[in-house]
Formats: structure tokens, C-alpha cells, sequence
């Protein structure tokens, strides 16, 4: 079988992966069915997306899971190399996360011996056959959540619908995220496919460290702080432009500005300092001085911190033509969202947003700069919170029924 002749290869592969740094050398045996935690006792419910954002999306549910069934664990698999660090401060306590195995059969019998979920759950489009080929011999009850698919992935599996009819018919749930998914997979052959509501507008609010949060509202007392979140070249001049703007109306106004690459914050200082603007980064100090009117965020996973602080929120990449990214994490924080126009990686979000009042698009060209400006000075604020805070209840109570029926797939062994 060429999943069993390929496992050489894919050692060989994983140890390149360690040396040349892209996989971490102390959690690189995850993949290939090595485990050095232990299982914990009780009912274990296995729970995989591919990486940071769709794991993170994940989380209303698995919290509601746990308020049913206090007992379960939940284990967490993803195969992105995503900071782990960052899902384990995001992630409930009962949790642990792990990398999900190689696709080989040995790689995957060491995974479901150590383990022994009793529920497999997989989320959106990150489904390896093989693996579900071997958790589905050993009777484990599997779901197929939170599915999506466009168009042209339908057209794509419609080539080869008989294979994907038969690893659907694998799955003993199947929930999509549309109307246009739960027909394109019933056309496709899965049995039985039910709507389910959008994980995201549910999310739970982002972790945060409550001794860096009491500093920081220190810093806060008096001053205007808005972010720039997930920025991107393309974004950050924009930006930088509304901020000095701003700074003529409230010269006490700090902008927080968190680039997508880290590795990108000494190109921004160097702009933001030949527009005047002064400067301070995280990675050189933990706070800043009353004058500094920029202060970028070079760190990971500190997105929960700023938007706590913030008056409002730009979310990056909707300047640049990068799609967007996710609108809900300072939402459910009740931060008012500013996007540029280029959202087409979360089309349904922020149109649903921007109708309730809760998301303002800011139309590129050369008068950007001052509408977002203006956007920071005059909206309000109050209003939007609440309704960021009704949207997000609303969803959440649409997580219960979900949740109970993934629990009845147990059995009974809560």
C-alpha cells in the first residue's frame, strides 16, 4: 500500500523539516506517533483544523462541549506549524494540543493507541483519507464540522465523486456552514448533511496575561489607544498616514500596530519614523513613554492584550491583497472593526458586520487615510460594543444544540 511505502519518505522529510527549522526538534515525534504525555483518563474527544485561526475558531464549541460534559478532555490536533504556545493559552484547561500524525499506517496506529479517542471531529477542509480510513476500522465515531465548499471545489471533487462519496460516508455526522456546502456535499454523495450556524461570530475572547492588561491601562489612563492588527505592507502606510491625522486632533492618541511578520518591524519603524512619528517595539520594551505616539507590537500572541485596550480595530490585509483576516477575535471583545476593501477571505462576516453597524469598510484611494481617521475620532463606540455583544450571545446559545449532538455520539461514555 503507497501510504506504507511512503513512510521512510516521510521521515526523511520531517527530519529535513527539523534541521532547516521549520518544524519544532521537541514536538517533531507527534508526527510520526510518539508521545510523551500521557492520555488522560476518561472520555477523550479528538478535535483537528489544520492551524492557529482554525483551531482558534474552534473554541465556543469545545467550551460549550465542556459546560455539558465537565468530564471530557479534549485533545487538539492541527498540522500547521502555528504557535503552539498561542493555542495553549487559548485553548480550555481540559485541552491538550499535539500535531496530528503523518498520513503513514504506523504513524497513525501509534496516534490511536496512545490516545484511544472515543470521538473524532474534524473542522473545515483538512481531512486526510487514510487517517479517517483507519479511525473510522476501529469504531470510532466520526463528524465532519464546520465544512465548506466552494464552486470550484465542488467541481474539483465532482472528478472523483465516488472517492469523496465514500470517505463521506465515513462520517456519521456531517454539518456545513451554508446552504451552497449542504448541496454541494449532498450532490456529491454524503448521506446526510445538516446546516449549522457560523462558529466565528460565537468566538470566545482571546486569553490575555492580567498583570501586562493592569500595567497597560497605566499607560492608557488619559490617552486614545486604537490597534492596527495583522498588518500588512500595503496596509501599514494607510495606517500610519489616519494615525498622523489623528494625532493632530488628540497629539496624546497611541496607535498599537501589530505587523502579520514579525519579522517586518524594523522596515515599519523606519517608516513610521520618516513620517514623524515616534516610536517604541515591543521586543525592545515591555511599555512605552507618554510621548511615544506608535508603539509596535512585535510579539506573538498578544492580540487578546490590545484589543482590551483599544477604542477600535483595524484588521490588516483588506489594504493589501491579501483577503482579509478575521474580524470576530476583537468583536467578542466589543472592539469596533475598520477594514479596507479587500475582505474576500471572510466575504459572509463582514458583510453580515458591516449591515449590523459593527464593521465600517473605509473605500481605498486617496482619502483612505482621512475616513479612517475619522472613523477612530467619531464613532461610537458604546453603541457598537452592545450590539457586538448581542451578535455574539445570540451565537453562542446557537452552539448548545451542536454540542449535544456530538455528545449523544459518545454513547454515553461522559
Amino acid at each position: 500500500m503507497l501510504r506504507s511505502v511512503l513512510q521512510p519518505v516521510m521521515r526523511r522529510v520531517t527530519a529535513k523539516r527539523v534541521r532547516s527549522g521549520k518544524d519544532d526538534p521537541a514536538r517533531s515525534g507527534e508526527k510520526l506517533g510518539v508521545y510523551n504525555i500521557p492520555r488522560p483518563a476518561g472520555a477523550v474527544v479528538w478535535v483537528h483544523a489544520v492551524g492557529l485561526g482554525e483551531v482558534l475558531a474552534l473554541r465556543p464549541l469545545l467550551v460549550e462541549i465542556g459546560r455539558q460534559a465537565p468530564n471530557v478532555h479534549f485533545l487538539v490536533t492541527s498540522t500547521a506549524r502555528s504557535s503552539a504556545q498561542v493555542m495553549g493559552r487559548n485553548l480550555p484547561a481540559n485541552t491538550t494540543h499535539q500535531f496530528l500524525p503523518l498520513d503513514g499506517p504506523r504513524f497513525v496506529r501509534g496516534f490511536l493507541d496512545h490516545w484511544r479517542p472515543d470521538l473524532s471531529i474534524w473542522s473545515e477542509q483538512d481531512i486526510w483519507p487514510g487517517i479517517v480510513i483507519d479511525v473510522k476500522r476501529r469504531g470510532i465515531p466520526l463528524a465532519y464540522i464546520n465544512a465548506r465548499i466552494s464552486q470550484s471545489g465542488y467541481e474539483k471533487r465532482a472528478k472523483f465523486r465516488t472517492g469523496f462519496a465514500a470517505l463521506m460516508g465515513h462520517f456519521d455526522r456531517v454539518y456545513a456552514q451554508d446552504d451552497h456546502s449542504v448541496s454541494r456535499l449532498k450532490a456529491l454523495g454524503a448521506a446526510r448533511v445538516d446546516k449549522m450556524g457560523s462558529l466565528k461570530p460565537a468566538a470566545e475572547p482571546l486569553a490575555v496575561d492580567h498583570e501586562a492588561l493592569a500595567a497597560w491601562q497605566v499607560v492608557k489612563a488619559g490617552r486614545r489607544i486604537w490597534v492596527a492588527a495583522s498588518t500588512h505592507d500595503g496596509d501599514e502606510e494607510i495606517v500610519l498616514k489616519a494615525h498622523r491625522q489623528i494625532l493632530t486632533s488628540d497629539p496624546a492618541a497611541l496607535l498599537i500596530l501589530v505587523p502579520r511578520d514579525l519579522d517586518r518591524a524594523a522596515d515599519i519603524n523606519q517608516l513610521a519614523t520618516s513620517y514623524g512619528l515616534r516610536t517604541a517595539l515591543r521586543s525592545q520594551s515591555s511599555s512605552c513613554a507618554p510621548e511615544t505616539s506608535l508603539y509596535i507590537a512585535d510579539s506573538f500572541g498578544e492580540l487578546g492584550l490590545w484589543y482590551r485596550l483599544a477604542s477600535h480595530a483595524f484588521v490588516g490585509g483588506s489594504f493589501a491583497n491579501i483577503g482579509g483576516h478575521n474580524p470576530w477575535e476583537p468583536i467578542c471583545l466589543g472592539c469596533p472593526v475598520l477594514h479596507g476593501p479587500n475582505t474576500q477571505n471572510f466575504v459572509r462576516d463582514y458583510a453580515d458586520l458591516n449591515a449590523a453597524g459593527i464593521a465600517l469598510p473605509i473605500a481605498a484611494g486617496p482619502a483612505a487615510a482621512f475616513h479612517l481617521a475619522q472613523a477612530v475620532l467619531t464613532q461610537d463606540v458604546a453603541s457598537v460594543a452592545q450590539a457586538a455583544a448581542v451578535l455574539t450571545e445570540q451565537a453562542r446559545a446557537g452552539l448548545v444544540p451542536l454540542a449535544q449532538d456530538l455528545l449523544s455520539m459518545l454513547g454515553g461514555r461522559t
